[in-house]
């Protein structure tokens, strides 16, 4: 029987570079995700509070019922203004704050 050596190839350095880049992507992809599925649960747990569906919600901020559940379901980020409509919509006052980053241990 014939025995190959099979020896692992090493990654180039700019390949370890890319999948570090892709890593901080994924990351920075995770933290946005989570932060939209973060505010979707405010705006959720407020309406339902307050007994209302989306469909009332969406015509309260003038937009369609279709167009709240993705925000609820955190599939879409709304811009100031429409967190503006839905915070007053919902008897809420909206905080923006600016903050430094906490850094990882």
């Amino acid at each position: 029987m014939s025995q190959t050596k099979t020896t692992t190839k090493r990654r180039s350095w700019e390949s370890i570079k890319r999948t570090k880049a892709k890593s901080a992507e994924r990351r920075r992809a995770y933290r946005e995700a989570r932060d939209a599925f973060d505010l979707a649960e405010q705006v959720r747990t407020a309406r339902e509070r307050l007994g209302m569906t989306q469909a009332e919600l969406a015509a309260r901020i003038g937009s369609t019922q279709p167009a709240i559940a993705r925000l609820e379901a955190g599939g879409v980020t709304p811009n100031l203004a429409t967190l503006r409509r839905i915070a007053s919509a919902l008897s809420l006052e909206l905080v923006v704050q600016l903050r430094s980053r906490r850094v990882a241990a």
